[in-house]
C-alpha cells in the first residue's frame, strides 16, 4: 500500500514525465534526441544575472551551469542556465519535471523518463555526469525546503 500512496503523491511529476516521453516519441536517432534537447535549451528562459552566483553553480558539469531555486511556501521552483545549449536543454527537462512540485516530490519521484528515453545513453559520459549532478543539486535544494 505504501507504493500506491507514494505514486499518488507524485502523480503530477509522473504525468509531466509522460508528456516528455510523448514529446520525444518522434525522436528515432541519437541526433534527433540531441536536437530536441538543444531546442528545449533554446526555449528555457534566461536566468537573472543576479542568480549567477558561485553557490548556484552545479558542480561536475562539462560547461558552467547555474541552478537557482526558491520556495513559495508549498512548492519548489527552479530556474537554470548554461553556456552550452545541450546542458541548458537537459536542465529544461529537469525543470519541466520538478519545478512547481513539493520538496517531498522532488526528493522521492525518480526521473524515470531519462532511462525510458535513453537520454543518458545518448550523452557523453561527462554530460551524463553533469545531468546526475544537476538532479542531485535539485534534490539538495528541495531538502532545504522540507518542513520538519
Amino acid at each position: 500500500m505504501a507504493d500506491v500512496d507514494a505514486s499518488t503523491s507524485f502523480q503530477s511529476c509522473l504525468e509531466k514525465q509522460k508528456q516528455l516521453r510523448v514529446l520525444f516519441s518522434s525522436c528515432v536517432t541519437r541526433d534527433d534526441k540531441y536536437q530536441k534537447i538543444i531546442d528545449l535549451g533554446r526555449e528555457l528562459p534566461l536566468l537573472d544575472p543576479a542568480q549567477r552566483t558561485p553557490e548556484n553553480i552545479v558542480s561536475g558539469c562539462q560547461s558552467i551551469m547555474y541552478l537557482h531555486s526558491f520556495f513559495d511556501g508549498a512548492k519548489v521552483h527552479f530556474t537554470a542556465d548554461s553556456e552550452a545549449l545541450i546542458s541548458k536543454g537537459l536542465a529544461a527537462l529537469m525543470i519541466f519535471t520538478y519545478s512547481g512540485e513539493t520538496p517531498e516530490v522532488v526528493l522521492t519521484c525518480p526521473p524515470l523518463f531519462l532511462e525510458q528515453l535513453d537520454i543518458p545513453g545518448s550523452l557523453t559520459p561527462s554530460r551524463a555526469n553533469g545531468l546526475a549532478n544537476l538532479f542531485l543539486k535539485m534534490k539538495k535544494e528541495a531538502l532545504g525546503f522540507v518542513k520538519i
